[in-house]
């Protein structure tokens, strides 16, 4: 807060909306936004990296890892995501403090289970209750962003699944009739030419990863719905800066913050597509054809 600002009581007009712009809770609320792109860069790659390897497993010949990898998508896939989110997050969270519990704590008599209540020793606490407050935010967040990664990866899982299946199979045969090994067919053939294929229902799940970034709130980090909504309320005269209730516009704020990132989502996607189908046979590529032509 600038100095100016130590006295609110004195501040009428634009003076004022600037002090009150940058108290130490808007200051918060604006690192937020860094909060929420940060899981933005963080859970699309490692989602990916899930959804590859569930469709690889539900592609393995192996049937018990076959059935893994269907079981994945398809059990994940058929969970409303909010009860996914409330339920694997305290069962992670209770399993890590679980395992840690029996390796630092094996002769603890009293049962973890206490009616409602879910008990381990102090020094099986994740992180532990002395630690910095800076360590608790960043395990709630690992747990978000896992979550985001386990809930979204099977949806890629699934999308990546029917690209690899979309891929004409003339090319694969061509590629083996070369001489090389299934491996390599996968490799420099199947992968390169899927992303075409996939590229329409990863774009879809971008926009939803977005979109899905205030259920934050419910695993317990403070994004920017949460900041919104505690900066909007109305403020009494209790309050340094008092004001009314201010939601609507916090709110249209955030509103217009998301469009715009959904807007910049779709500009780099659809430069990102028309890469990917320069010289493929596909619907867009024979368009780009067309023009050159």
């Amino acid at each position: 807060m600038f100095s100016s600002c130590a006295d609110p009581k004195t501040l009428e007009g634009l003076s004022w909306l600037i002090c009150y712009l940058t108290t130490g809770k808007h200051i918060d609320f604006y690192w937020s936004f860094l909060t929420v792109l940060t899981l933005l860069a963080v859970t699309a790659p490692v989602a990916m990296a899930f959804g590859f390897g569930g469709a690889m497993a539900a592609r393995s010949h192996v049937l018990p890892i076959r059935l893994f990898g269907k079981g994945y998508t398809a059990m994940v896939r058929g969970v409303p995501d909010i009860v996914f989110f409330l339920f694997f997050v305290i069962a992670l969270d209770q399993g890590i403090e679980w395992m840690k519990h029996q390796v630092v704590c094996p002769d603890w008599t009293q049962p973890i289970r206490q009616g409602m209540e879910f008990r381990v020793c102090p020094e099986a606490k994740v992180p532990l209750g002395n630690s910095a407050q800076i360590w608790h935010q960043l395990y709630g967040f690992a747990l978000a962003v896992f979550t985001f990664a386990i809930v979204f990866g099977a949806f890629a899982a699934n999308v990546l699944y029917g690209a690899m299946g979309a891929v004409p199979r003339a090319q694969l045969e061509t590629g083996e009739s070369y001489g090389m090994t299934p491996r390599q067919v996968f490799r420099r053939i199947l992968v390169p030419q899927m992303w075409v294929y996939a590229l329409p229902g990863l774009s879809n799940l971008w926009m939803i990863l977005i979109k899905a970034t205030p259920l934050l709130f419910l695993l317990g980090v403070k994004d920017i719905v949460y900041w919104a909504r505690e900066l909007g309320s109305a403020k009494t005269q209790a309050y340094a800066f008092p004001h009314p209730d201010w939601r609507l516009w916090y709110f249209l704020f955030l509103l217009a913050v998301y469009l715009v990132m959904t807007r910049c989502s779709e500009i780099v996607l659809g430069r990102l597509s028309a890469r990917l189908s320069k010289g493929q046979a596909t619907a867009a590529g024979e368009a780009q054809r067309r023009v050159v032509q």
